[in-house]
């Protein structure tokens, strides 16, 4: 279990409990485009989801709200995602990296998910402000790969399946459980999916005006041959 503390946007500090951390594979929207990635990573070795969406369980402590990160090698990245969060106050949006290696995803996606940290940001929304307008909501992502900072990911969150479509897919109550933390899913990259020395984050609400931000380094520790 691991405690955040989140600065939920009018409501102010609010510290979640969480015991577990679930990162939501294949939830996209568009079951052509799922189908198509999935073919692709095939070919390079990657294997079939057993389900469409799948769910992974990883350590709840994997959480880490800091601004830097340590990785083994240059063999991950991150990838944008909105963030479900069983709260006192009810379910919050956050926003988070569900960071991976790249190396050991090619032969077991469930361990690649459990190596790196998964970088959050520490403000929240309520789900409820953003619920009626919920597909309005934009991702963004840079990433600084040489020194250099382009846009990595961008689009709308329509890309992916809304929460409530999404948390009819984790359980028979459609709702998530106490105490959970849940990535949703991430969008496409533009150009060359890889390494960076930092990446940032984005999630922008263009009707109430706002965006949760989250920036983090990248420290790669020598892998040991």
């Amino acid at each position: 279990m691991t405690t955040m503390t989140f600065q939920v946007a009018g409501h102010g500090e609010m510290p979640v409990e969480i015991e577990q951390l679930i990162i939501a594979g294949w939830a996209g929207r568009d079951s052509a485009a799922v189908e198509h990635h999935i073919a692709e990573l095939e070919a390079i070795g990657v294997r079939r989801p057993t389900q469409i969406p799948c769910f992974y369980r990883v350590a709840a402590t994997l959480l880490n709200p800091a601004r830097s990160i340590q990785v083994p090698g240059k063999d991950s990245s991150g990838e944008t995602e909105f963030v479900l969060i069983n709260s006192p106050a009810g379910l919050l949006v956050g926003l988070g990296s569900d960071h991976t290696d790249r190396k050991v995803e090619a032969y077991d996606v469930t361990v690649s998910k459990q190596m790196c940290d998964k970088p959050i940001a520490s403000q929240a929304w309520r789900y409820d402000e953003v619920e009626a307008h919920w597909d309005q909501l934009v991702m963004r992502t840079w990433r600084v790969r040489n020194g250099v900072r382009e846009l990595y990911q961008e689009g709308p969150v329509t890309s992916l399946l809304a929460p409530n479509t999404l948390l009819g897919k984790l359980n028979a109550t459609g709702a998530l459980p106490p105490g959970t933390a849940m990535f949703c899913g991430t969008q496409p990259v533009i150009g060359e999916l890889g390494y960076g020395e930092a990446f940032e984050m984005e999630l922008a609400d263009p009707v109430l005006q706002r965006s949760l931000r989250h920036d983090y380094h990248v420290e790669p520790l020598s892998v040991a041959e």
